[in-house]
């Protein structure tokens, strides 16, 4: 039995949410999302409450990603997602020029990035990089190909990484004696 899609899902206020067919919508303060969903899932909207059940057991798999997925629109309209980027390493660094962002990273030209709808970039320093939005899944998206220009290599630990992971560090080799 699917623990996460039994979970009850609470919307909070200035939330709404509607189904049609199997759409699911979501719109709140800060934008709307919407999501296709498998047609054996049901979605039951009661006063301010989110339940899912399903017709079948071929659903099954389906179930606990649908509910997550529903509560993850929910928490991005209202609150928003965000991942932070930094850059290590000499002459490393971000830049954002108009709508693109530009990525210094050792390669003999910069990068040029271009950003999606729906995601808004800051730059605190050169260094780092704020990528926020509402869509859970294109937020990580989109970090997932800045790290990639550049991942970080086990030697000397240079590369864009994100601010809270650990890169485990090689040590190299040994001079003979």
């Amino acid at each position: 039995m699917s623990r996460v899609g039994n979970r009850v899902i609470n919307i909070p206020t200035g939330v709404t949410v509607s189904v049609n067919d199997s759409i699911v919508t979501v719109k709140g303060p800060k934008g709307e999302l919407s999501t296709a969903i498998n047609k054996n899932i049901t979605v039951n909207i009661l006063e301010n409450e989110v339940k899912l059940t399903r017709t079948n057991d071929e659903a099954k798999k389906y179930h606990g990603t649908a509910n997550a997925n529903i509560n993850n629109m929910i928490i991005g309209v209202t609150e928003g997602f965000s991942k932070k980027l930094e850059a290590v390493g000499v002459g490393y660094r971000f830049q954002l020029k108009g709508k693109d962002l530009i990525v210094s990273v050792g390669y003999s030209n910069p990068v040029n990035v271009e950003v999606p709808d729906g995601i808004e970039l800051e730059v605190p320093s050169n260094t780092e990089l704020l990528i926020k939005g509402i869509d859970k899944q294109l937020v990580g998206q989109f970090a997932a190909e800045v790290r990639k220009l550049r991942e970080p290599e086990p030697y000397k630990g240079k590369g864009i990484r994100y601010t809270d992971e650990h890169i485990r560090r090689k040590e190299g080799k040994k001079a003979s004696k």
